[in-house]
């Protein structure tokens, strides 16, 4: 049996039913949910082949949660955006910024419970695209200086993005 500090080893069966080996019983995706959410470490594998199915399993509590009624987490732009970049050039980058993005929200989440308004999410969000920014002018080189600013830092950060992703394709032939 496992240490209860140490990483759980959750088996799934067949029949979908989730076996937690620390505890020695059935449990449910809830259960890893709420696992997830107090921070404990577990590792989901196939019972029949050993694969790790992990990935797998916390996309379908993810896919769980968005479709039970109430708030969503998951904008559908997003979602879009997301998988119109499975098979593209820049694929590789995405789970690297993701996580980072991820922990720069962690970092300041604090903040976020203590805010009433919408200014602190709005800092956060223009945090994360400055990042992703940073991220973009890596692969493409320094930014040229411009006279005027752009009318609206959405659309230039678009058209580099675009610019960006051209290059990688073409450097990708």
């Amino acid at each position: 049996m496992a240490k209860s500090t140490g990483k759980v080893t959750i088996k799934k069966y067949a029949n979908r039913r989730l076996y937690d080996t620390e505890s020695s019983a059935y449990i449910t995706l809830d259960r890893l949910a709420q696992m997830v959410r107090e921070g404990r470490e577990f590792q989901v594998v196939d019972a029949k082949t050993g694969e790790d199915i992990t990935r797998q399993v916390l996309t379908q509590i993810i896919v769980d949660e968005e479709a039970r009624g109430g708030e969503t987490m998951l904008p559908i732009n997003f979602l879009k955006q997301l998988i119109g970049l499975y098979g593209n050039s820049m694929q590789n980058f995405v789970p690297q910024y993701l996580e980072a993005a991820m922990d720069s929200f962690q970092r300041n989440q604090s903040a976020v419970r203590d805010a009433f308004g919408g200014n602190v999410l709005a800092d956060i969000a223009k945090r994360n695209m400055a990042m992703f920014e940073g991220a973009a002018q890596a692969f493409s080189g320094p930014k040229k200086t411009e006279a005027e600013p752009a009318a609206n830092e959405v659309d230039q950060l678009k058209a580099e993005l675009a610019a960006l992703q051209a290059k990688v394709d073409k450097l990708s032939r």
